[in-house]
């Protein structure tokens, strides 16, 4: 990758970093500076978000266009989708129909830069960064009072719930 270039060569295509790099030198507003950084970020770090998500967080921001700087994922578990203004780096398939068919927009970067320079009216929102499977796995396994997940070969009675974790089998921690 080029020193000041997304890691992802992916990115480029979806979005102009040159657009943000040049709003964020020459208007004033702090949106267009977090925008162009979370660009630029790895794709841990742009975790993707639910329609449902973005319905709760924008249940008292009528009007507004909630801003994502990652992929805007379906829920099925979301009866109704709301009426909702999302600018989004990726939409799912089912997101974008889902969103469409609730008389929303979906709209993308490129395109919330024409309707909102300085990013007025806009809620900037982002994903859950812990909900990844491999953050359950951090910290020390085994240890009183880590809820951190072990990485183990089976889950059965055998692995990881013997010796050292009941008093009838050896010892108990």
């Amino acid at each position: 990758a080029i020193a000041g270039f997304p890691g992802s060569g992916a990115l480029l295509t979806v979005v102009s970093p040159q657009l943000y790099r040049f709003l964020a030198r020459r208007t004033n507003a702090k949106f267009n500076k977090v925008v162009l950084k979370r660009l630029f970020m790895s794709r841990v770090n742009r975790p993707p978000m639910s329609i449902s998500r973005i319905a709760r967080n924008m249940k008292n921001a009528t009007g507004k266009t909630a801003v994502l700087v990652g992929t805007v994922t379906d829920d099925v578990r979301l009866n109704e989708v709301p009426k909702l203004i999302v600018a989004a780096l990726r939409f799912t398939g089912a997101a974008r129909a889902r969103i469409v068919k609730a008389g929303g927009t979906c709209l993308t970067l490129d395109q919330l830069a024409l309707k909102a320079p300085t990013g007025s009216n806009t809620v900037l929102l982002r994903g859950p960064k812990n909900a990844r499977e491999a953050f359950k796995h951090f910290g020390a396994a085994g240890v009183p009072g880590s809820h951190a997940k072990p990485y183990v070969r089976s889950k059965g009675r055998k692995f990881e719930r013997a010796r050292g974790r009941r008093a009838s089998r050896g010892f108990k921690v």
